[in-house]
């Protein structure tokens, strides 16, 4: 009887460390999945669990706010909805371009959670470089904001770190006697750019 009663006490004890020991594993793996979250996939947490709430609030470099739906995430980039009064203009930002995320406790706790993830999209082995391309391609005339101010043109070319934006009215197609200049301007001064 004696017998009985010991053995269901190290069985009881063993079950208890063994439940500790799970637990501290879960935390231990917890805390390593935390110390690898990038901002990007907290962006992306954000994005998934935001859906039509109003947007995610991008304080990027150089003293710019955006109110951003994300609908795309790159490489190095990510690319949305511009939340502006009087309409909805589709923005690409630089993953490096952003300064700070403006995000509520609630914001905060939705960007930890888990992702589920992609199995291979194509976007998001796109990088920013490619999507400028694009733009250019297509001769959409964009608002370029960089660290050195607003400017409106059209994409011409895109180099390896590098786009040329030739400058024309907001309004008016690019034309060659529209022109009034260029601006080369390097990938890592460039902020967002919006296509309206």
């Amino acid at each position: 009887m004696r017998w009985d009663q010991l053995f269901d006490d190290l069985e009881s004890q063993l079950d208890r460390e063994q439940r500790e020991e799970e637990r501290v594993l879960a935390l231990e793996s917890e805390r390593l999945r935390m110390a690898r979250l990038s901002l990007r996939e907290r962006i992306m947490a954000l994005a998934a669990a935001d859906g039509e709430r109003g947007g995610i609030r991008l304080e990027l470099a150089g003293g710019c706010t955006l109110l951003v739906q994300p609908t795309t995430f790159g490489r190095d980039w990510l690319s949305g909805h511009l939340v502006v009064q009087g309409g909805r203009s589709q923005c690409i930002v630089p993953m490096d371009a952003i300064a700070a995320v403006a995000a509520g406790r609630r914001q905060v706790d939705e960007s930890l959670t888990r992702v589920p993830e992609s199995a291979t999209r194509i976007a998001e082995r796109i990088g920013l470089a490619f999507v400028l391309r694009d733009l250019g391609r297509r001769r959409l005339p964009v608002d370029l904001e960089s660290l050195d101010g607003r400017h409106h043109g059209t994409i011409d070319r895109v180099g390896l770190d590098h786009l040329d934006l030739a400058l024309h009215e907001p309004g008016t197609p690019r034309r060659e006697r529209d022109v009034r200049g260029y601006r080369l301007v390097p990938f890592a001064r460039v902020v967002a750019v919006t296509v309206h």
